[in-house]
């Protein structure tokens, strides 16, 4: 018989909604179901996987998280699967009243927890699979990753030994492999130290500079793992940005020219800028496709992004 877990969260956690609040929540091997609420994903415990089933207890703000194992876990298991579940949910920001303060807009819907991956690692490789492609090309990266390296996503050291042509042929990253690899071996080598990038008496320049280090991590990829490692002051931009200021905040001119207007828009709200930025985002999907706990991954779920709803409203016009 399996293990159950129950973790407190903060008492404006809302599961469905502070889950379902960035595109990685889509992304294999997480499996989100939209009929229960409910997340599933494998994880690798002490070179054991286990199958986590993480909801909570009533849907209502504060109520306790249920976490439920397909196998039984030993104690420190049981300790790594409560690390891995809070890293995800990002439980350690207790407090959103700052964010609040600098973007009132989103205090009544208590937004602003924005969802993650168990290890910065996965991450990172998230990250590096986003870049350059479309969104169902993302999910197509990662859910190959996981069927042919590991179910519960693959781990730097299981990385680092394959060739980067087998990624490119039967994981379909294309140029990414070598830098994949080149990734995973610098986690074994801890040259990728989560607690150093993530203590706060390091500034966000050092941060950055230090990413940007990294192989594959470009100023996009860099402003992306700030936001997931909570450092909300950097804008990751690209083209859904273009789209975002030009038929959302009105701007007019060329793809540079948005994107330094959509900069200089965001300028106010600070260290928060990430944060105000993607919640803008996200609730322009949310507008046409529904709240994004209903949204079922294999259909609304591949189709979300700003250039597919823009083709999809092409094709429906008569």
């Amino acid at each position: 018989m399996g293990s159950r877990l129950r973790i407190k969260p903060p008492e404006d956690y809302l599961f469905k909604r502070d889950v379902c609040s960035y595109g990685y929540f889509l992304l294999a091997p997480n499996r989100w179901d939209p009929e229960s609420c409910t997340l599933t994903r494998p994880l690798l415990l002490d070179h054991s996987v286990a199958v986590l089933t993480i909801g909570q207890s009533k849907d209502a703000p504060g109520a306790d998280l249920i976490v439920q194992s397909d196998i039984a876990l030993d104690r420190a298991q049981q300790r790594e699967a409560r690390c891995r579940v809070e890293r995800m949910l990002r439980l350690d920001e207790h407090d959103l009243s700052h964010f609040h303060r600098v973007d009132s807009r989103w205090k009544r819907s208590g937004r602003g927890r924005l969802f993650r991956s168990p290890t910065l690692f996965e991450d990172i490789v998230k990250t590096v699979t986003n870049c350059n492609v479309t969104w169902a090309g993302t999910m197509n990266m990662n859910a190959r990753l996981c069927e042919v390296i590991s179910p519960s996503f693959p781990s730097p050291r299981q990385l680092s030994r394959k060739r980067p042509a087998t990624l490119r042929s039967r994981c379909g990253v294309g140029y990414r492999d070598e830098r994949i690899v080149a990734l995973a071996k610098l986690a074994v080598a801890g040259e990728i130290d989560e607690d150093w990038y993530a203590d706060p008496s390091n500034s966000d320049e050092a941060v950055r500079e230090r990413l940007l280090a990294l192989p594959g991590i470009g100023p996009y990829a860099a402003a992306n793992i700030m936001q997931l490692l909570g450092r909300y002051a950097s804008l990751a931009l690209d083209t859904e940005s273009v789209r975002h200021g030009r038929d959302i905040l009105g701007f007019e001119g060329e793809s540079n020219d948005i994107m330094r207007r959509v900069t200089e828009h965001y300028e106010r709200f600070g260290d928060q800028r990430f944060r105000s930025y993607w919640l803008d985002l996200w609730s322009f999907y949310e507008d046409r496709r529904g709240p994004a706990w209903t949204w079922d991954p294999a259909t609304v779920g591949r189709t979300f992004t700003a250039a597919l709803l823009t083709q999809r409203k092409r094709l429906a016009t008569p």
